[in-house]
């Protein structure tokens, strides 16, 4: 009998990109417009199948970061990869997103990641251009266009992950 694995997979970001929805969405496939602070760390699970193989994919939620609060990196340790997300609708939170992955890369290696730019629900008030995706995609980025609204993207950007940390 094959063994569980356990992948340990980090959500970080500023604050209110939609981590916390994202995770919802992912792992009990709803949505609340109500906000929540994710304080420090919160823990869901999530088992995927990947060809045929048992995956508990552990989530840690992480508080975001913002100009007063920086985030703890050494909840990163053990992690097979890590989940960065960014608001469409507030380009800074892209440069947040990217910053986080240089700290990361620095401190523990290049490890799986996703980017994912939140909020595509409201492309009326979409403020990253498509020719920053592209630039992306082209420095070896996995961007990809989520809602945690309406699910679109989600499980496929989790999904792509967990394969990749599972290589």
């Amino acid at each position: 009998m094959t063994a569980t694995l356990q992948k340990k997979i980090c959500m970080l970001g500023a604050f209110s990109v939609g981590k916390t929805s994202l995770v919802r969405r992912y792992v009990e496939s709803v949505f609340s417009d109500t906000y929540l602070t994710t304080v420090g760390v919160k823990i869901d699970k999530k088992t995927v199948d990947l060809a045929g193989r048992a995956v508990n994919l552990i989530l840690w939620d992480l508080a975001g970061e913002d100009d007063i609060s920086a985030l703890r990196l050494s909840y990163l340790r053990g992690a097979a990869g890590y989940v960065l997300v960014a608001d469409g609708t507030r380009p800074a939170t892209l440069d947040v997103a990217m910053s986080l992955r240089g700290r990361v890369e620095a401190d523990y290696g290049p490890l799986p990641f996703v980017l994912l730019l939140n909020k595509n629900d409201l492309a009326g008030q979409w403020a990253i251009p498509d020719g920053d995706m592209d630039g992306l995609r082209t420095n070896g980025w996995w961007p990809r266009a989520t809602s945690a609204r309406t699910g679109e993207g989600v499980e496929e950007a989790f999904m792509d992950l967990a394969v990749r940390t599972v290589r």
